[in-house]
């Protein structure tokens, strides 16, 4: 079952990781071996977790990187489904 308006992953990054461990973007890049930029995107939902990011994170926090990939999922399924809203699309039956 499909989340009602799920939370970028980037959201969940920033409250459950990153501010009960007081970390910085700084030094959470640092950590993660990625750029100050590359992070902040992520955080402030301009940019999705990629398969690479996602490992990262996992090894990072002990999570696993299904977990960051499957938000990712759901996320951009609510984005696609709100965006196509009254599409007209026909309904394609095999005789």
């Amino acid at each position: 079952m499909r989340m009602h308006n799920p939370p970028h992953p980037g959201e969940v990054l920033k409250e459950l990781c990153l501010e009960p461990l007081d970390l910085t973007v700084t030094d959470a890049a640092e950590a993660l071996g990625v750029s100050r930029k590359t992070l902040s995107s992520i955080l402030n939902g301009r940019s999705g977790v990629s398969p690479e990011m996602a490992i990262r994170l996992g090894k990072a926090f002990d999570t696993s990187a299904e977990s960051w990939l499957n938000q990712q999922m759901q996320y951009d399924l609510w984005i696609a489904e709100k965006n196509l809203q009254g599409l007209e699309i026909e309904r394609l039956n095999a005789a």
